[in-house]
């Protein structure tokens, strides 16, 4: 097995998603007491929000690329950082180091274009659902997606910050996030995808009406084929 590296700490409750999802799928794949050979930089979630609040993306991308370079120092292969909005400073961390680092909206997107998805709903924090860089990689895959909700972003961001960053389950929370799938369904699409590694918390992704792409548990199985070779 080769070794996977996790950028984590963003936030830790989605960075034990990943380490829970990736081992039980090696262990599934190998049997007995087999686990995945993986590093976990995690980060101070504190700090990288700050920076993300003040609009201060230099000083998020310097946080994620010392602790790529880290990572790869340790022995990684290859990379996973573990939250969909710090792939907007995906490029500048992938050139400071020379391993690979598994874009999440790319593994996303080659899953709908193996099913034959065209159209679908983006559901994440606000930036990941209004701007280029997460966005563009999944219609690069051939997947057109419909405009953002600003309303639906602004409650994600509040759900996101307020709760599931802390680790709280809300069963409001749950209630919205069922009726909101509920609304979309109704539309012109054939999936939703679920952008944000926190929401699988609080939304059952086997049961809706509409097919719904992880994008932690995708992202995870990415990682485990790494892994596995």
């Amino acid at each position: 097995m080769r070794k996977l590296g996790l950028v984590g700490g963003l936030s830790w409750t989605s960075t034990a998603r990943y380490y829970e999802i990736i081992n039980k799928m090696v262990q599934r794949k190998l049997g007995g007491q087999h686990s995945a050979p993986l590093l976990i930089e995690s980060l101070d979630f504190a700090a990288v929000a700050s920076c993300v609040s003040d609009d201060d993306w230099d000083c998020a991308a310097t946080q994620l690329i010392d602790a790529a370079r880290r990572l790869e120092g340790a022995g990684a292969g290859a990379l996973l950082i573990c939250a969909n909005s710090m792939h907007r400073v995906y490029d500048q961390v992938q050139a400071a180091v020379s391993i690979p680092i598994l874009h999440i909206a790319d593994e996303v997107g080659k899953a709908m274009q193996a099913d034959g998805v065209e159209k679908a709903a983006l559901i994440g924090t606000r930036r990941v659902m209004t701007e280029k860089f997460y966005r563009q990689r999944l219609v690069a895959h051939g997947v057109s997606l419909l405009p953002p909700d600003m309303a639906l972003a602004e409650q994600v961001d509040r759900i996101f910050y307020e709760e599931l960053t802390l680790g709280k389950i809300n069963r409001e929370s749950q209630r919205f996030m069922k009726s909101e799938l509920t609304d979309i369904a109704k539309q012109d699409v054939q999936a939703v995808v679920l952008a944000c590694t926190e929401l699988e918390m609080i939304v059952d992704v086997r049961a809706n009406v509409l097919p719904i792409y992880d994008c932690t548990s995708i992202h995870a199985q990415a990682g485990v084929d790494f892994i596995l070779g």
